[in-house]
């Protein structure tokens, strides 16, 4: 046998006038004791046991096995096993692996026959003094590191094979499992969100959509022992593993670092010294391995979309299926009120000092596959799980699991963090004015502006599709308004919900295609509607403002007045032009830009209010193979990419990963003349046959979210 594992016998309960050194210890006779010689899990990556548990990808030297499924091992005795006299049983132990807490003993008796949702074993097999087991796991059993002894009886005594470095095993969640409240029903999904290590993320505004594509690096080397290191830091006990909820809880709290050590210190501010950019990252391995070498040092620095890519890679790495998930115009509700409140004074202005909530660009989250026990019937099934740190919940900054469709009913009474989620996709937006004495009065409503194009992967290909309908009704029916009212009533203002304001004039802010490019003009059109017979007039206050894509404001770069006459029924376009040298030098991470546009109708007195946000469209990295990419042979790969700006790009830093590389390799560029070219040329020796991606990014301090990907398909020689 193969991958075997040796070790001394120790004495149990010897029969009473023998002695531990007694000479027929070691004997071949049937009254002699039964000793374990040796045990082979059958751990090799081509083996059975990893194939049948689909775990053949992870690049790791033990057996990791599916919960719910049995496994095969063999065990070398002294002398030939007589099930007439001789007995044996596993004894397993699930401890922490990075402290000396201790866990749980699990006893695993051999029987006849298995049955399901037991720890039981079965001889199958028997070649002289070898003996092949048959294991068996329950759906339920804790995921983990289990350490493996062997006591043996005879008509001599008992003796034990004890718990030895070479004896040890990982138990991971099981998708593909019936039993298993993680269990998912369609083979393609269990694929895209267990098996695949390469994922998109979308980023941007509602109307500018980008992508990049993460490697989650779930089956790298240390991510599964970086993944279990997070659950130690939760001090939860071992016995709650095997519980998904409280596994997606905890990991949702212990990926941020901000209550905790988790695995990452986030930045919202404008120096990253010390550290990485969040934008400079495009996947996980590196962040996990970088963790888990430090002993539980939290990584330098993170974004939403860098803690949902790592939460994904964890849960993943465990078993639970998930996928990560961008809701666009994302409001961040600060005071429980399920609404998103604009506080503007008697000149029309925002009062930054009174809108403590936020509408983000987009934030990014992950969904995780479970059933919900604790929940109702009915809200199982995908939940939101947000590791970036936004506000409290029991305590500690996690969110979820959050029950989508909950969310979607608006039943914002359900556990756990329901509420926030719920205002995240489906809050209104309402205008409150200061009145002369001091109190605000509502005096707008948007009702469809928050949560915008809920979007992932697609299944089985690198398409980008929209769930928003998972999450709301449609926008403004019957269904959706229930669904906002219920939820209105469980927040901290139940009796000021939003009512409809009367109005004949509209106003909008519309964008021509993809939107404007770094480097070039914003254009942008306002779009007024009378819908009235008779003429109106007002003033719009227009201020555009940088912001950070969390909905952060940063500064102010120009306002402007523009008086409007609108005739009986007529519809006005008015440009709206934002110049290069207006914004150059004053973004910030994301290039992100909010248009506010407010006005009072002179006739009627109506406000008009509505926000619009934008992005600075950056150029993507060209990839592009040079020759036949064959296993085994170097593959000459040129990236290409141009500076769009007329200033020059100071410190560029490009980073490469995929391909199989093991880390990320990260080239020190230096500086790029404006609106230069520039082109780099790099060597791969290919390990893997098969479609692979070759993912790149480019980052430096006056550009940001630059990055590409190539497919390449690797031949086999």
């Amino acid at each position: 046998m193969s991958n075997s594992s040796r070790g001394p016998a120790v004495r149990a309960s010897p029969a009473a006038g023998s002695s531990a050194g007694s000479s027929d210890t070691l004997s071949g006779s049937p009254d002699s004791f039964l000793t374990v010689r040796s045990i082979d899990l059958l751990k090799s990556r081509d083996g059975l046991n990893r194939r049948e548990h689909r775990t053949d990808a992870f690049i790791h030297d033990k057996l990791i096995v599916r919960r719910g499924q049995t496994f095969q091992m063999w065990i070398d005795l002294s002398r030939p096993f007589n099930p007439k006299t001789d007995r044996l049983h596993l004894e397993l132990r699930l401890d922490y692996m990075f402290t000396s807490v201790r866990g749980i003993r699990i006893m695993v008796w051999l029987v006849d026959d298995l049955e399901d949702g037991r720890w039981e074993m079965k001889i199958v097999e028997q070649k002289d003094t070898k003996i092949r087991l048959s294991v068996n796991t329950p759906a339920s059993a804790s995921i983990g590191q289990y350490k493996v002894s062997v006591v043996t009886y005879s008509r001599k005594g008992g003796m034990i094979f004890p718990y030895a470095q070479n004896n040890e095993f990982y138990v991971l969640f099981n998708p593909w499992c019936e039993d298993d409240p993680v269990y998912l029903d369609n083979e393609a999904e269990r694929r895209e969100c267990v098996l695949n290590n390469m994922g998109r993320i979308y980023y941007g505004t509602e109307l500018q959509i980008g992508t990049r594509t993460w490697n989650f690096a779930q089956f790298e080397e240390d991510v599964l022992e970086a993944s279990l290191l997070v659950l130690e830091r939760a001090r939860v006990s071992v016995t709650a593993w095997g519980d998904p909820v409280i596994v997606c809880r905890v990991i949702s709290a212990l990926v941020n670092s901000n209550d905790d050590q988790g695995i990452l210190e986030g930045n919202w501010s404008e120096s990253f010294a010390g550290g990485t950019a969040p934008t400079a990252w495009s996947g996980s391995g590196d962040i996990l391995r970088q963790y888990y070498k430090s002993s539980g040092t939290p990584v330098k620095f993170a974004q939403c979309w860098v803690y949902a890519g790592v939460t994904n890679s964890v849960l993943r790495c465990l078993g639970i299926p998930t996928r990560c998930v961008t809701n666009f115009s994302s409001a961040h509700d600060t005071d429980f009120s399920m609404t998103t409140d604009i506080y503007i004074d008697d000149k029309l202005e925002v009062i930054k000092e009174s809108t403590n909530d936020s509408v983000w660009n987009f934030h990014v989250w992950n969904e995780s596959w479970m059933t919900r026990p604790d929940l109702p019937v009915g809200h199982g099934g995908w939940q939101v799980v947000d590791s970036t740190p936004q506000e409290p919940s029991q305590g500690s900054y996690r969110c979820g699991p959050t029950s989508v469709t909950a969310v979607r009913n608006g039943e914002v009474n359900l556990k756990y963090d329901t509420p926030f989620v719920f205002a995240e996709v489906n809050s209104d937006k309402i205008f409150w004015q200061r009145k002369a004495d001091g109190s605000f009065s509502q005096v707008h409503v948007e009702k469809n502006s928050i949560g915008q194009h809920i979007s992932t992967k697609a299944v089985g290909s690198d398409m980008r599709i929209e769930i928003t309908h998972l999450y709301k009704h449609p926008e403004g029916s019957e269904e959706e308004r229930m669904a906002v009212e219920t939820a209105s009533r469980y927040g901290s203002k139940p009796m000021m919900y939003p009512f409809p304001l009367a109005n004949d004039v509209t106003v909008e802010i519309i964008m021509e295609g993809a939107g404007p490019r770094m480097g070039g003009d914003a254009k942008l059109s306002l779009i007024l509607k009378n819908r009235s017979s008779v003429q109106r007039s007002t003033t719009l206050l227009c201020e555009v403002l940088v912001m950070y894509y969390t909905g952060v404001l940063k500064a102010s770069l120009k306002k402007e007045r523009v008086p409007v006459i609108l005739k009986p029924q007529e519809i006005k376009s008015i440009p709206w032009i934002l110049q290069y040298g207006e914004y150059m030098n004053h973004l910030v991470d994301q290039g992100a830009l909010m248009l506010t546009v407010t006005g009072r109708v002179n006739q009627t007195k109506q406000i008009l209010a509505t926000q619009f946000n934008f992005r600075l469209r950056t150029p993507d990295l060209t990839i592009t193979p040079v020759g036949e990419a064959v296993m085994g042979k170097e593959l000459t790969v040129k990236i290409s990419f141009q500076n769009p700006l007329q200033q020059v790009l100071k410190n560029v830093v490009f980073r490469i990963e995929g391909l199989g590389i093991q880390s990320v390799r990260k080239i020190l560029y230096g500086d790029v003349e404006k609106l230069a070219t520039v082109t780099l040329t790099e060597k791969f020796v290919l390990v893997f046959s098969g479609p692979q991606k070759l993912l790149a990014s480019m980052d430096c301090r006056q550009l940001t979210q630059v990055h590409g990907v190539a497919d390449i398909v690797v031949k086999r020689l």
